[in-house]
């Protein structure tokens, strides 16, 4: 097992922790479905994009003008095991759902210097078949506004720029998809 799953590992049993400690503070059942939402909802509304440099597949984003918007902030670097394993994931779930309003926005935050190149992201992007928004954070100054300690991780942002979802590491693909289609369904 790497650091990074370990880590990833630790990260999952503390939310879930986290979970069944907001529901017990709010006298109520926690449901394995139920748990994201719950922790997430103490973040409130997300940050904006901040300190970005290169954008691909797109002009710059902020957050205020993507509100009314499902929202995916993923956060990765294409040198780690563990995002390159969640990126078909990622990649489908916004093929089944940017028609309907979901937006994507890779953030791609660079663990090592040869991982800041904009030509090595480039070229990640075309093997993986990323053709969702994509910025480069080589200061890590949104993955410092998120709080963010992970690769990878997942925000989901509703309508209103609330972060209602988030998961750092690999697996959840099916919580994630139920999350997003559910607030999609919301506002149809």
């Amino acid at each position: 097992m790497t650091l990074r799953s370990l880590v990833a590992s630790a990260a999952i049993i503390a939310l879930s922790i986290a979970g069944v400690a907001l529901s017990a503070a709010n006298g109520g059942t926690l449901s394995p479905q139920a748990a994201p939402f719950q922790v997430a909802a103490a973040q409130g509304g997300a940050p904006n994009f901040t300190g970005l440099g290169n954008w691909f597949n797109s002009a710059p984003l902020n957050i205020a003008d993507l509100r009314g918007k499902v929202v995916l902030v993923n956060f990765w670097t294409y040198g780690c095991v563990n995002c390159v394993n969640t990126l078909p994931h990622v990649v489908d779930l916004y093929a089944k759902y940017k028609d309907r309003g979901l937006v994507v926005v890779g953030i791609h935050t660079p663990e090592f210097p040869f991982e800041r190149s904009a030509s090595n992201v480039q070229a990640a992007l075309k093997r993986h078949g990323i053709t969702y928004p994509v910025a480069q954070d080589n200061d890590s100054q949104t993955w410092n506004a998120y709080r963010n300690k992970y690769w990878p991780s997942q925000y989901i942002i509703d309508q209103n720029g609330k972060i209602v979802f988030q998961h750092d590491g690999e697996g959840q693909y099916e919580q994630i998809d139920r999350t997003v289609a559910r607030l999609l369904n919301a506002s149809s």
